[in-house]
């Protein structure tokens, strides 16, 4: 058993609401943070400035422009001026800007000491030059989670203005202890419309889930949809700015994806393994888009991979990537290469609170060496086998008898138990 510690932090946030004397009062702090921030962001990427460097060109500079302001309040610009200027320059090396330097449209005001600010009660309390100002929200059930379940409380607060409202981000943050065997891996293959799931422990394949996210029918009909609200009009008039507004794709589509983290992160804890995930960049995704057609391309942009993958860094638990060349064209026993896969339709009845709904999928199969293979149940296992192996390819495990692992169906919204009733008996990988 292998142990690792790891830092996790998450961010709340808190609508606020206040009274207008410290609204104006903000406004003004909000003004002087702006104009310095434009000027350390502008000197960081030309300089490429550290933290240090800008306290030593700027502090003195605008304490004398800004006598009034806080101090820290300065120190607070250097951070966000630091990561916006890193931000802008990773963006130029992949060819995403196409300006000589950073535009500041909105600012979020950095507090970077908590002796200029604190936590109450329903409140938060600010340091201004005109005295400390309260921020008031209402009862927050995550934030109450966050402070009485071991999770500590960063030094560091922003907050933006927002008519009149005031938008508070704490930060918490909690250390793991991540314990782990590695011969046990949980394999993840994300596909379009679902993330199959391999699950080996010491060394051998026990379990495949196939959990069903539908999020590439999702992004077809929401595509379909802006494309009729959009149909013949302008999308800078209100009625149309209005209604894709109302349109919640992102947030039904992430909803999906923490439900298939939480699934995860419930099988590498219970199993104490290591999660294995195809190692899927920017660059990637962007060599599939070149040949692509309008449609697909869109599809291929909106693939959620990256997302689950920085969903699961988040969790407590030990994530490795590796390659995934060639991962769904080889058999898992041989290593040869799978010609050709092909099509078969499963229709299941699903029986819901009101009505009985059929499931359609469509499996991508091929018949090896008297053996049915799934394509993504092949590139789950070929995941994992690829972490196994010292020499990083996919091969057969060893086996003591001929044995069927079947698939099993979840539904991402029912939590971490298959569904009773909608199992694929499919003998999609068999060890002989």
């Amino acid at each position: 058993m292998e142990r690792l510690s790891k830092t996790l932090t998450r961010t709340v946030v808190l609508e606020c609401y206040t009274n207008r004397f410290a609204r104006r009062t903000l406004r003004e702090i909000e003004d002087a943070y702006r104009e310095m921030l434009v000027e350390m962001v502008e000197y960081a990427v030309e300089h490429k400035a550290s933290q240090s460097t800008l306290h030593k060109v700027f502090y003195e500079k605008f304490g004398k422009r800004y006598p009034w302001l806080p101090t820290r309040v300065i120190k607070g610009a250097y951070r966000d001026a630091v990561r916006r200027a890193k931000s802008f320059r990773e963006r130029m090396k992949r060819g995403k800007v196409h300006k000589d330097r950073p535009e500041v449209r909105r600012v979020t005001i950095t507090y970077s000491d908590s002796q200029d600010w604190r936590l109450g009660d329903g409140v938060i309390k600010l340091r201004t030059h005109k005295g400390w100002v309260e921020l008031h929200y209402r009862n927050h059930k995550q934030l109450h989670r966050y402070i009485y379940s071991g999770w500590r409380l960063a030094s560091e607060l922003r907050f933006k203005i927002l008519g009149k409202k005031v938008i508070a981000y704490l930060t918490f943050t909690r250390e793991f202890e991540v314990s782990y065997d590695p011969r046990n891996a949980v394999a993840v293959d994300v596909n379009e419309n679902n993330v199959t799931i391999a699950l080996f422990k010491d060394g051998v394949l026990s379990d495949v889930y196939r959990v069903e996210t539908g999020l590439g029918r999702v992004v077809v009909a929401y595509s379909k949809r802006r494309k009729r609200i959009t149909q013949g009009r302008s999308t800078k008039t209100r009625e149309v700015k209005k209604r894709l507004k109302n349109l919640r794709e992102k947030e039904r589509k992430l909803d999906v994806l923490r439900k298939t983290a939480k699934f995860i992160e419930t099988l590498a804890v219970e199993n104490r393994a290591v999660v294995v995930v195809g190692n899927i960049n920017e660059n990637a995704k962007k060599r599939m888009e070149e040949s692509a057609s309008n449609k697909l391309r869109h599809r291929i942009h909106q693939w959620s991979v990256r997302k689950l993958v920085e969903l699961l860094d988040e969790k407590p638990i030990h994530v490795v990537r590796v390659s995934e060349r060639g991962t769904s064209s080889r058999d898992p026993f041989t290593g040869k290469v799978i010609k050709r896969f092909e099509p078969l339709v499963i229709r299941s009845a699903v029986k819901g609170l009101e009505r009985v709904k059929v499931m359609r999928m469509v499996l991508r199969v091929a018949w090896v060496g008297g053996r049915v293979l799934e394509r993504d149940v092949v590139g789950a296992v070929n995941i994992g086998l690829k972490y196994l192996n010292s020499d990083g390819s996919p091969v057969a495990l060893g086996s003591t008898g001929t044995h069927e692992v079947w698939v099993k169906l979840v539904n991402p919204h029912r939590g971490a138990t298959p569904l009773t009733g909608l199992q694929i008996f499919v003998n999609t990988v068999m060890y002989r």
